[in-house]
């Protein structure tokens, strides 16, 4: 199945957001290796060419390494992930309240509506998790 990409941005940045989101979440764990480029191109239905220039970015940050032979493998660095995780939130944690404020609300009501959308959330995960009854 064809990645979601939004044709307003570099198909090659949100082909990077991609991948780091899949190595910060988990979904490819530590010194494991990476699909190829003609796998994941295909996959994403992009140009290899693109996906090779994302995979450039990945390794110029770090957070990809390659070994002649054997292909691409995720840093086994914990604390490069950890801070890219920490960074990424901040992106989003920011672009939320700046969104919030031009909505007019205060911190103050920020804060109250995520703490009730957290706990909203919250009993609605136990009540999925214990079969529907409210503990």
């Amino acid at each position: 199945m064809a990645w979601s990409l939004d044709s307003d941005r570099p198909i090659f940045l949100q082909i990077i957001e991609r991948i780091q989101t899949e190595i910060i979440s988990g979904r490819y764990a530590p010194g494991n290796k990476l699909p190829s480029v003609r796998e994941l191109a295909a996959e994403a239905a992009v140009n290899p060419n693109t996906m090779q220039k994302a995979f450039g970015e990945l390794e110029r940050s770090g957070l990809v390494y390659s070994q002649r032979t054997s292909g691409r493998f995720i840093t086994e660095d914990l604390v490069m992930i950890e801070d890219l995780k920490q960074k990424i939130a901040r992106e989003k944690i920011e672009t939320f309240l700046n969104g919030m404020k031009e909505m007019g609300f205060q911190n103050e009501e920020i804060l109250s509506l995520m703490k009730e959308t957290l706990h909203q959330q919250s009993s609605h995960s136990d009540s999925n998790t214990n079969g529907g009854k409210n503990i």
